[in-house]
């Protein structure tokens, strides 16, 4: 199996998960907020073992983009062992980071 790189969350991802979670927990069932994280856990692995597995953003090619769900995408970039989330993104929004 390969090694996995360490994460690292800026203030603004950190931020837009306590948002995600907070209206998730108001609007949601506790399943669908479990079923949230689990999908989060799992992009973060599959791009922590593997951060190329996701394509670059069109304007910034340092930044890449796992679509976490239809309302969320992670933006992320990384250098040598180490990956760094930039955001949770509302894909509904219109002023997208790429």
């Amino acid at each position: 199996m390969a090694d996995l790189l360490k994460v690292s969350w800026s203030a603004e991802a950190i931020q837009n998960l306590s948002d995600i979670s907070e209206y998730l927990r108001l609007k949601w069932t506790e399943k669908e907020v479990r079923n949230f994280f689990q999908k989060l856990d799992r992009c973060i692995h599959l791009i922590s073992s593997n951060p190329k597995l996701f394509p670059v953003t069109k304007h910034r090619k340092d930044l890449r983009r796992c679509v976490l769900s239809k309302q969320t995408s992670i933006y992320y970039f990384f250098i040598e062992s180490e990956i760094f989330i930039v955001s949770l993104f509302d894909n509904r929004r219109e002023n997208k980071p790429d």
